[in-house]
């Protein structure tokens, strides 16, 4: 099994299943006007499932590679949920608001939103991106 690991491949995966699972994050967001914890346990399980299929992957680094694309996945959410909310209050268009962050800009979108709660679905979302992202093998097939 390991002959058919790609890490760059379940990287490839799991970066494009974070991307769209912080997308889909900010879109629902914005459209019910509710901050649902629950997203990050669905990008979790996104980018989780993403590194497997794709990287093949049977080792550790498969889950770690998973368990940081699920919390990149995450703040990716919570920063986009905040890039549509200036969009739409002040009438400017996404790529624009987007376009005028930087880092300081996103560290302080991190600190003003973040919440305790975040810690118990972040820490959900890193969970299934660990433990999805690594094909699970008897002992002895591990071997080889």
């Amino acid at each position: 099994m390991r002959e058919k690991q790609d890490i760059y491949k379940g990287i490839i995966g799991g970066g494009i299943a974070a991307f769209v699972g912080a997308i889909t994050w900010a879109v629902i967001t914005e459209m019910t006007g509710y901050q649902i914890g629950w997203m990050a346990v669905g990008v979790g399980l996104l980018v989780g499932y993403s590194v497997r299929i794709m990287g093949k992957g049977v080792d550790i680094v498969f889950g770690v590679v998973g368990a940081i694309l699920a919390l990149i996945g995450c703040l990716g959410g919570n920063i986009l949920t905040v890039a549509f909310d200036i969009s739409s209050n002040h009438g400017t268009p996404i790529l624009s608001v987007i376009s005028q962050m930087n880092v300081q800009v996103l560290i302080n979108i991190i600190e003003k939103t973040f919440s305790p709660m975040d810690l118990l679905f972040y820490g959900l979302a890193i969970y299934e991106g660990f433990k999805y992202s690594i094909i699970q093998i008897e002992v002895e097939e591990k071997k080889d």
